[in-house]
């Protein structure tokens, strides 16, 4: 059963039904090829390590399968009507966390100033704030300063955590990933999800079992009493793992196992857009670069060099060959339900050699240069592949690309300790909202924003813009400082866009789900049929 949602844009808000037929298992087993980095909610902000944690941990306010924010542990959340710099969060009561303790405005404090550390991977989501405050037991009251129309929309992936609990085990600091920290936190869990950990190896399985006490019982299906996560980065095993129904739901079938993977009988296909687009990161901000062979100099800092690898990167191509269609081309490092996305923004620019080697010779590189690229090989689709295509276009216009692929548990941190020169990202905006992409990407790193600005690009009047997004109310002139802020990103080009990522997941008939176009997976929804 194949089900196809093809078109970008408001298509990547919809949502995909996967009807399937009987079973009687209740133990779900689900493989992907990335394994969560770390089990502290608040220090990686990568996807497949919060849609772990989604399971076990729960943040005030969830989107759901259609984008829609909707309540977790808060019921409710409004602008304070004597302070419109206050939001008023309304708690849920009676919600227990897996250890038995009581959750309450206290442990919203305590998470919420904790995801503000430095060391925290989401503090860029939490700039404008300046207090957290309990005005009751189920009352919290969060200051920013000035009016916060955002706050809401970047608090959906903020986890709340027991403050006894994290406290009493050495943890009230966020484990520091990119140093090799390692915490209590970051091995153990106690959340007030539907799930509850009950043992982790590492890169080998996680098991979970239905949370007795979970607060959304008769809410949600929650059929899946207990569940059996196993990494799988290897394409061929992870499908031959679901067709031979050794696991039930695998959320990354390769590109080219899609038609076996539809044609198998009992097994449900799911192709949707997703909110990630892929792109290309460069250093453009040192003086001179360690891994390339050009010395007292950078040649990534002229926009000349930049624009030639733009237009030497035939993006048609690796579509139709390395991503065998699934996938949309970009010309801006948003996906298309984002608020900032145009169609004109998102037009790339033609493949074009010729042009690329005149402009490498205008910037005093006609015989090129060599360079070292950095890739992931486990975290998006055809993410080595995207990189080794690239390899062999640039070497058209004379840059020689080293490539060197790792594990994203090691590549990611290259970009957060500034030690790669020329890198591959994917960027999914969860806030659909551009100020997201600009605060985590352009924005000069330090003061608790940029900490994914790998590019050591820094703009002054580019920040002060990005720092006003947070608390402009008005719609109007918000959306304009977006379109400048895009305009400025596209001439500095610090980053080459490839394309929007497309979401395959594949499931036994013997469940059944919802695509969520950020595959960030809530087993509490799945269906047993």
């Amino acid at each position: 059963m194949t089900m196809k949602l093809a078109a970008f844009g408001a298509a990547l808000l919809a949502t995909t039904a996967l009807t399937t037929a009987s079973a009687s298992a209740e133990t779900l087993r689900w493989a992907r090829a990335s394994e969560a980095l770390t089990l502290d909610p608040h220090s990686q902000n990568e996807g497949p390590t919060t849609t772990l944690l989604h399971q076990i941990y729960e943040p005030l306010i969830v989107r759901n399968h259609r984008g829609e924010m909707e309540p977790a542990l808060a019921l409710s959340w409004e602008p304070s009507a004597s302070d419109p710099n206050v939001w008023v969060f309304q708690l849920r009561e009676g919600v227990t966390f897996h250890g038995g303790e009581s959750f309450d405005a206290e442990d919203v404090v305590f998470s919420l100033n904790r995801a503000r550390t430095e060391t925290s991977n989401f503090k860029e989501l939490l700039t404008g704030v300046t207090e957290v405050r309990a005005a009751g037991p189920y009352t919290v009251e969060v200051v920013t300063n000035g009016p916060n129309p955002l706050l809401p929309n970047n608090l959906t992936n903020i986890m709340m955590m027991d403050a006894g609990w994290t406290t009493d085990n050495g943890s009230a600091e966020v484990q520091d990933y990119a140093a090799g920290e390692d915490t209590f936190a970051a091995r153990n869990a106690n959340g007030t999800g539907p799930f509850v950990l009950q043992s982790r190896e590492a890169d080998v399985r996680t098991v979970m079992t239905q949370n007795a006490n979970y607060w959304g019982i008769g809410t949600f299906p929650m059929d899946v009493t207990e569940l059996v996560f196993t990494p799988i980065q290897n394409p061929a095993t992870r499908v031959a793992a679901l067709l031979t129904g050794e696991v039930d739901f695998i959320q990354d079938v390769p590109v080219q196992d899609l038609q076996r993977v539809s044609d198998a009988d009992g097994i449900g296909l799911a192709t949707a857009p997703q909110n990630r687009v892929i792109f290309f990161g460069m250093n453009v901000g040192d003086a001179d670069l360690t891994l390339d062979n050009v010395e007292g100099a950078n040649p990534l800092a002229d926009v000349r060099v930049r624009q030639a690898i733009d237009i030497a990167v035939n993006r048609e191509a690796i579509q139709q060959v390395v991503m065998r269609g699934q996938s949309a081309p970009a010309g801006v490092i948003s996906p298309p339900p984002v608020n900032g996305w145009t169609a004109e923004l998102d037009q790339y620019p033609a493949y074009d050699v010729a042009a690329a080697r005149a402009l490498m010779a205008e910037a005093g590189y006609a015989d090129g240069f060599s360079i070292q690229l950095d890739c992931p090989n486990d975290r998006y689709i055809n993410d080595e592949a995207i990189c080794q295509a690239a390899v062999g276009m640039l070497a058209q216009i004379g840059i020689t690309v080293n490539l060197s692929a790792l594990p994203r548990a090691q590549h990611f941190p290259l970009i957060a300790n500034l030690q790669t020169d020329f890198y591959l990202l994917g960027w999914g905006v969860p806030t659909y909202d551009a100020e997201y992409i600009f605060n985590f990407l352009y924005h000069t790193l330090g003061d608790g924003r940029g900490s994914w600005n790998g590019t050591r690009y820094s703009n002054p009047e580019m920040d002060a813009m990005i720092q006003s997004l947070t608390s402009n109310t008005d719609l109007a002139a918000r959306n304009q400082t977006i379109a400048d802020l895009f305009a400025m990103a596209e001439e500095e080009l610090i980053y080459i866009p490839i394309h929007n990522q497309v979401l395959n997941w594949g499931v036994s008939d013997a469940w059944s789900t919802d695509v969520d176009a950020d595959d960030s997976v809530k087993f509490k929804y799945f269906d047993m049929n």
